[in-house]
């Protein structure tokens, strides 16, 4: 089953068990889909509707973080709860000694010795990355120790 066809079975599904916060959360993420297919003007596969779901995951980080440091936890609950939704439907993520391990294979791949080689050591892992779940500025964090 593809992942338009499953967000809009579970669609029904929230519409029947009358779960307003799944509904809302599966038609934000349709219409996320819909506006990237009409801004590219063509359909998307699971890997482009992926990506734009992380991008949706990455928001809503950003806006508990938000909401946490204005002390409002009600929010950022909401937007936590979103995440979680939003990722059911997004690949399993690496983890962090995975991650780790292919960063470590492209330095050494690379030949990559200072900060100032960082660029291409970043552009090769997130072409492997390509469809994976992951959060670029974690990356980006973990590799800059690497060549530190």
């Amino acid at each position: 089953m593809s992942l338009h066809d499953r967000l809009s079975e579970d669609l029904k599904l929230a519409m029947k068990a009358k779960d307003q916060l799944r509904m809302d959360v599966i038609r934000m993420v349709k219409a996320a889909i819909f506006n990237r297919q009409l801004e590219l003007k063509k359909d998307l596969d699971d890997a482009e509707m992926s990506r734009v779901m992380t991008t949706l995951v990455k928001q809503r980080r950003e806006a508990a973080e938000q909401y946490q440091k204005a002390n409002r936890q009600d929010l950022a609950g909401k937007e936590l709860r979103e995440i979680s939704i939003i990722e059911s439907y997004l690949p399993k993520a690496l983890s962090q000694d995975e991650i780790g391990q292919l960063i470590e294979a492209v330095i050494r791949e690379t030949g990559a010795k200072t900060l100032k080689e960082m660029g291409a050591v970043m552009k090769t892992v997130m072409a492997r990355l390509a469809g994976q779940t992951v959060d670029g500025k974690q990356i980006s964090d973990l590799v800059r120790a690497k060549l530190q």
